[in-house]
């Protein structure tokens, strides 16, 4: 303790004084924006010669932008919209791009709110001119879409909206929000816009009224995943400024690019694996990172998703698998749904929970399968028709510790559950 008095930086001295990792781990990060975007060519050429006749004040066509997670499409269209501002200015020309993000702003008041409050810029105002800045909550939705109108035609030019995440707006508040957006154009005179939207999911087009889906995909950007050499190429690129010299070993960045291209090419993934690994090198006072470190960066990651996943899940699904985890120390390996469902049963009534149907229950153990919490399959018992089997694919006590957080589950009689009652049960 008196040696941390004494040193003003105390407790954190080490860390400031140990740089043999990390020159700057922030280029690791999901929100750096490079100035080069490796392997995404093609599409940036083409997404860039689709809004080019905004810089003749023309107005683009709407475009849909489809890819799993981390193949690019944001740092593209991000890209792109820079460049298109920064051309636009030389050109003399009036172009603005604004970027929402559709799973924090997913009503229509609010996206709609959001894009006239961005176009009400405090800069293009006299100091004592009124400035009209909608409330994120308290007006009709047609004063709204007044107020965004006027201060588009007041502002002239073209708005490029990009709406990242397109498909959770879709789904959470329906098509109401790109029917006004995609129709806006018809009731402007000095104003044009155009509508690029972002998704993960091919197939939230079927949410879509078909007048509203030939409206917005008008173009199609398809990015596909990236393969193992692009990532290592990406990777390469980003260590080069986050790492120390020589603090990575040769088989670190193929290690990450070959382990993130097994999960469907993201390059999220592969980014978060290399940063992790430095991390933990950094951590033990190594010298460089190795292969060991991205071992323990995938089993660390894996583990914060599925904690962060389980511990999220609401108390039916956890109860539902909390009857799986209770089948597991009876030594069951691999369990039926009928198995699960009289566990279940025998959860709900201890803690006084609605008991739902071996339906729901079958629903929710696909949810947890599609989460990645449980694996599931499907078997044929040949005239007793079939059964669905599900098995832990890792080990279990991290997601009993997370479950057991739950006030309901952290139940003493759940814990004085008679295992060989249960056991007589599937005799």
């Amino acid at each position: 303790m008196s040696d941390d008095k004494t040193n003003p930086m105390g407790l954190f001295k080490k860390y400031l004084t140990n740089r043999r990792i990390f020159k700057n781990r922030e280029v690791l990060r999901h929100s750096y924006r490079p100035h080069i975007l490796p392997h995404r060519k093609p599409q940036i050429d083409e997404l860039a010669s689709i809004l080019a006749p905004a810089l003749n004040n023309e107005t683009p066509s709407n475009i849909l932008i489809y890819g799993k997670t981390g193949t690019g499409k944001t740092a593209s269209a991000r890209y792109v919209g820079t460049e298109l501002e920064n051309a636009s200015a030389l050109a003399g020309t009036k172009c603005r791009v604004i970027h929402l993000n559709c799973e924090v702003i997913d009503t229509q008041y609010r996206v709609l709110a959001q894009i006239a409050n961005c176009l009400d810029d405090a800069d293009q105002h006299p100091s004592d001119s009124p400035r009209t800045l909608i409330p994120m909550t308290g007006w009709p939705t047609d004063q709204v879409y007044m107020e965004l109108k006027n201060q588009l035609e007041s502002s002239g030019g073209v708005m490029v909206i990009i709406l990242d995440e397109i498909d959770k707006l879709v789904k959470k508040s329906g098509d109401d929000t790109l029917y006004n957006l995609t129709r806006i154009n018809s009731d402007l005179k000095f104003a044009k816009v155009s509508i690029i939207g972002i998704s993960n999911d091919l197939r939230f087009t079927d949410f879509l009224d078909p007048r509203v889906l030939s409206s917005l995909s008008e173009e199609e950007i398809v990015f596909p995943p990236y393969n193992a050499p692009q990532l290592c190429d990406i990777l390469q690129q980003r260590a080069d400024m986050a790492f120390v010299e020589g603090a990575l070993g040769e088989t670190v960045i193929p290690l990450c690019a070959a382990l993130a291209a097994q999960e469907h090419g993201d390059a999220r993934r592969a980014l978060d694996l290399l940063r992790v690994s430095g991390e933990l090198a950094d951590r033990e006072n190594a010298t460089s990172v190795g292969e060991k470190h991205v071992r323990m960066a995938q089993e660390k990651i894996e583990t914060d998703s599925m904690v962060e996943c389980v511990s999220t899940l609401p108390t039916q699904s956890k109860a539902v698998l909390y009857a799986m985890l209770i089948l597991e120390q009876m030594g069951k390996r691999i369990f039926t749904s009928g198995e699960v469902t009289v566990v279940y049963r025998e959860i709900a009534r201890i803690i006084d929970l609605d008991v739902l149907t071996h339906r729901r229950i079958t629903d929710l153990i696909s949810e947890l399968n599609m989460l990645g919490v449980i694996n599931t399959r499907v078997v044929s018992r040949g005239r007793y028709g079939r059964t669905k089997e599900m098995w832990f694919d890792a080990t279990t006590s991290k997601i009993e510790e997370v479950i057991t957080r739950d006030p309901r589950l952290d139940d003493q009689r759940l814990k004085e559950l008679d295992i060989n009652r249960l056991r007589a049960m599937f005799r």
